[in-house]
């Protein structure tokens, strides 16, 4: 077969790739490639599934702008697509007193990378939220959750594949070969002559 654009890997990350390519793109064919038999089967399938709100990275960082972005935009498209998730919520507990200094430069970097919600909270409240935690003071954190990213990644697969995409799985990618060499003059910039090979 051939395609205009291949995507190997059909993690949570690749699939996201795959399908903002082919919805900027939808003249172009697109296939994702899998070398198991099952989508998102090793970490976007294994891991804790925290939306994470953007408290701990550098302000101004790429990553934690894209962090606190993302979490709103995961947030919205669960919504659109019905998939299940949970804004729990998260405390930041200071149980030392040497611990409280640390935990106040964590919410002036939280403030700073505008996660929602955030605010310091002390002792009384955090029984209040959470009566089996004790400490001194926390950062409250209402923005974070939790969601199954498999089924992200089954979603995301799922508008790739309504918007014409081809996913391939047990196609376990063993080496890529330049078909021929590429001109500045080819009519399409975006096509490149790349054979992909699997073992079978």
């Amino acid at each position: 077969s051939t395609f205009d654009v291949v995507v190997v890997g059909a993690g949570i990350v690749g699939l996201a790739a795959a399908r903002e390519l082919i919805q900027r793109h939808p003249s172009l064919s697109f296939a994702v490639l899998e070398k198991e038999q099952e989508l998102a089967h090793h970490q976007s399938g294994h891991n804790s599934g925290v939306i994470h709100s953007g408290i701990y990275y550098t302000p101004g960082s790429l990553k934690a702008k894209l962090c606190v972005q993302g979490a709103a935009l995961c947030y919205q498209y669960c919504d659109q697509k019905g998939i299940p998730y949970k804004q729990c919520g998260k405390l930041i507990v200071a149980v030392e007193h040497d611990e409280i200094p640390r935990l106040k430069a964590l919410y002036e970097r939280g403030l700073q990378n505008n996660v929602p919600g955030l605010k310091l909270i002390g002792a009384k409240e955090i029984q209040e939220k959470e009566p089996f935690c004790r400490g001194l003071m926390a950062l409250d954190s209402p923005y974070t959750g939790v969601v199954n990213y498999k089924q992200v990644a089954q979603s995301y697969a799922a508008d790739f594949q309504e918007a014409g995409g081809t996913i391939l799985t047990d196609f376990e990618v063993t080496n890529m070969g330049m078909a021929k060499e590429s001109s500045p003059d080819s009519e399409d910039g975006l096509k490149y002559p790349v054979i992909v090979r699997n073992k079978k």
